[in-house]
């Protein structure tokens, strides 16, 4: 039994992970800004964007000496406007949600990761360097980049026996996330297609891939 810790887990894609992940029997901590109730899960109140919030987080984890096996940074922000209509504080909080948190986190939780832990950041195709780019994206994509080149940075200065950092790319899922931003869309995977992958990755992809940016995804978006 591995112990597992998914962000954004209220809804889509992180809640699904975690769901696939205790169905599998393992120990999984399902953090969002609010308490939910996902069967088989332990449920702990997170906010990516606050720094107090992450170390209120590690002081937990110290207080009950526990150590995880893998770290899930799928929390994410997504605002969809022309890049001229991109507010000021659109680009921050897209910036302190999409990694600038899961860094400060990843900072956090490294002394608590046992020997051999995996840290999976989620990513996005808009964040994949030669992928087909869309209008009203700017702000996401620059700051899921910004997540490609962190997970590639930490598997050269943290990565080897200790630790292990991939980035997952992915298409376009199913989401609430992804209803809000584009109404009309209808996208080729679901949710808990998408969390039944990463739920595999998190758990055995340290084994095939370290240092990776992999793009995860059956369409264009």
């Amino acid at each position: 039994m591995k112990t597992i810790l998914v962000t954004g887990s209220s809804r889509g894609i992180g809640k699904d992970t975690c769901i696939s992940l205790a169905k599998k029997g393992h120990r999984v901590y399902a953090c969002s800004r609010k308490n939910i109730n996902i069967p088989g899960c332990t449920s702990l109140i997170l906010d990516p964007g606050d720094s107090d919030s992450i170390k209120n987080l590690k002081d937990y984890f110290k207080k009950k000496v526990i150590k995880i096996d893998g770290l899930v940074n799928n929390a994410g922000l997504l605002v969809n406007k022309p890049f001229l209509e991109i507010s000021e504080m659109d680009f921050k909080n897209m910036a302190q949600v999409n990694w600038v948190g899961p860094a400060l986190l990843i900072q956090n939780l490294f002394p608590i990761l046992n020997r051999g832990g995996h840290v999976v950041n989620i990513s996005s195709m808009g964040g994949f360097q030669g992928s087909e780019k869309f209008p009203g994206l700017a702000g996401y994509s620059a700051s899921k980049s910004a997540l490609v080149a962190l997970t590639e940075c930490l598997q050269v200065e943290l990565g080897g026996e200790d630790a292990t950092f991939n980035a997952l790319c992915l298409g376009a899922v199913q989401t609430e996330m992804l209803k809000e931003a584009f109404p009309d869309y209808l996208a080729p995977t679901t949710s808990n297609q998408m969390g039944s992958y990463i739920s595999e990755f998190v758990l055995f992809g340290h084994k095939s891939f370290a240092g990776r940016v992999l793009p995860v995804t059956i369409s264009t978006p």
